[in-house]
């Protein structure tokens, strides 16, 4: 991989709060994402020119492969990379971003990872192809690693699927709350949840501990969707590195918005989260509103008690560098928030 390609890799301790984690582990799991790069350019390459630059256009925006991580430093605790661990690092990427193409158009986005967005470049019928096109190369990856993974993998994207549809369904008559719970379970928690599955098993791992990794996965990926709502809320652009209200001016609401309509918002607060917020003085106030409202701190303290559930999950998992550094992880999804 030459330097420009390999810049697309995250400075891993910066990136995810592993400062603290041990070096010589923190220097194999960045060789083993540059593996997981090469991999994936390969997979994905096409001898048609214009296939080849769809395909491609979101694996060189790069972004903090937290998934193929994770694989990686779940396997920390066994084998470490075998040559089947790396294939099911690139595999889940391969799955993500394939959904990634596929929520640009239902979000109608124009840009990702700073780029501009595959549906905006080209359009919503070459940005749907494509991501047809990676979970295909995803799926060639998974059989190669034996048929109770290319279960695993068929059941994962269930799951996402499921919880897009769900969530463009909205909650009807389940509780707001607990259906966007739900959501981010199956449309974040369940690929990081087989990420770590797949580390464990493909690096020899017990079965015990496989299923902890697989429960972890789940709870972390869902946490790190909670602080993404809680920082696009209570933290200014100059701390967080991103523009606060980004949910607001899409629509969306997270779950310290429902936290706050639950427990009986103000009037003008329900009308500002009725709908989109466009113009920069509402978004502002709305702002306001919810970073005085219950909401963000129970948002706060469901964060917390996803990040007890994720540490309980580690005292499964045999003590050392491995364990030590995904404690890390997990404090750092607490920490971004503050």
């Amino acid at each position: 991989m030459t330097a420009t390609e390999n810049s697309a890799l995250p400075d891993l301790p910066a990136a995810l709060g592993l400062d603290a984690a041990d070096p010589q582990l923190v220097q194999r799991v960045v060789a083993g994402l540059g593996r997981v790069e090469e991999l994936l350019r390969s997979v994905v390459h096409s001898d048609v020119d214009f296939v080849d630059q769809a395909a491609l256009h979101l694996v060189k925006a790069g972004g903090k492969r937290f998934r193929p991580l994770f694989t990686l430093l779940s396997a920390e605790f066994n084998a470490g990379q075998t040559e089947q661990v790396v294939a099911a690092a690139a595999a889940v990427e391969l799955v993500h971003l394939a959904t990634l193409y596929h929520d640009d158009v239902m979000d109608e986005a124009t840009m990702r990872r700073g780029e501009t967005s595959a549906n905006a470049r080209w359009d919503n019928s070459i940005a749907i192809l494509t991501g047809d096109f990676l979970f295909a190369h995803a799926s060639m990856l998974v059989a190669d690693l034996g048929p109770e993974a290319t279960r695993i993998i068929a059941e994962t994207m269930r799951e996402l699927v499921t919880g897009q549809m769900r969530e463009t369904v909205g909650a009807r008559d389940e509780d707001p709350v607990e259906h966007y719970l739900g959501v981010i379970g199956q449309k974040t928690g369940s690929l990081i949840a087989t990420s770590g599955r797949f580390g464990g098993m493909f690096s020899g791992a017990p079965a015990e501990q496989v299923a902890a990794l697989h429960r972890f996965g789940e709870v972390i990926g869902a946490a790190f969707q909670i602080s993404d709502d809680v920082i696009d809320i209570a933290s200014p652009a100059a701390e967080s590195g991103k523009t606060p209200g980004t949910d607001l001016r899409e629509g969306v609401k997270t779950l310290p918005m429902l936290y706050a309509l639950q427990d009986g918002a103000d009037d003008r607060l329900v009308a500002l989260l009725a709908g989109p917020i466009h113009a920069d003085a509402e978004v502002e106030e709305a702002l306001e509103l919810l970073r005085r409202s219950s909401g963000l701190e129970r948002a706060r303290k469901t964060l917390d008690s996803y990040v007890d559930r994720a540490t309980t999950e580690l005292a499964a998992l045999p003590p050392g560098e491995a364990n030590d550094a995904l404690r890390e992880l997990t404090r750092y999804v607490v920490d971004r928030t503050r």
